[in-house]
């Protein structure tokens, strides 16, 4: 083992004192916080990547940055869009690099195979055809159509929520979810889904 000066142990120390002050949050609040927030947050970035065991990893890597951020937060609102917002720079950020084992949305969806018209289907069975054509036409939208329906209708968050989510200005969210809600629409019009 190698010698350490004094200056080295001293900055030892104060990276240690750091990061204990980063974590400012107490083990209670935290958990409250937790329970509320991370099943969203878990279905949000599941339906971002199309991988749920990406979102497991993403929802842990989430709420340790949330934690060493260390920033004071004037609200849960506030501390909830914060959350999402470095949710959704986890997802860009895994859109970046390239992934041998990454699994897109629309691998499983084509591979299910639906019953041919004529066939009496039953209430459960058309509930999950309608899903299947929900999720098809959600991953042929563009990334940032499906994060501003997911935020919008899946967590009911308002337009000030999704701007600070997504990094964007309020005035324009309302344009941009009106046309990602007619996209939609024509894609769960098409024939075929």
């Amino acid at each position: 083992m190698r010698d350490m000066t004094f200056s080295e142990i001293e900055r030892l120390g104060a990276a240690v004192g750091e990061a204990d002050e980063a974590f400012s949050m107490d083990e209670d609040a935290f958990r409250v916080f937790y329970e509320r927030t991370a099943r969203p947050v878990w279905a949000y970035l599941s339906r971002m990547t199309g991988d749920a065991r990406l979102a497991d990893d993403l929802l842990q890597e989430t709420y340790y940055r949330f934690l060493r951020a260390g920033g004071t937060h004037e609200n849960e609102a506030h501390r909830r869009n914060y959350l999402f917002r470095i949710a959704t720079n986890l997802v860009h950020d895994q859109r970046r690099k390239p992934r041998a084992d990454r699994v897109e949305m629309t691998d499983g969806i084509d591979a299910i195979d639906t019953r041919p018209e004529g066939n009496v289907v039953n209430v459960a069975e058309r509930s999950s055809v309608r899903r299947l054509d929900l999720a098809r036409a959600m991953a042929r939208l563009k990334p940032r159509e499906r994060r501003m329906l997911w935020l919008a209708y899946a967590n009911g968050s308002s337009h000030q929520e999704i701007a600070d989510a997504l990094g964007l200005k309020r005035a324009s969210i309302k344009l941009l979810l009106f046309r990602a809600r007619k996209r939609l629409a024509n894609l769960l019009r098409e024939p075929g889904t």
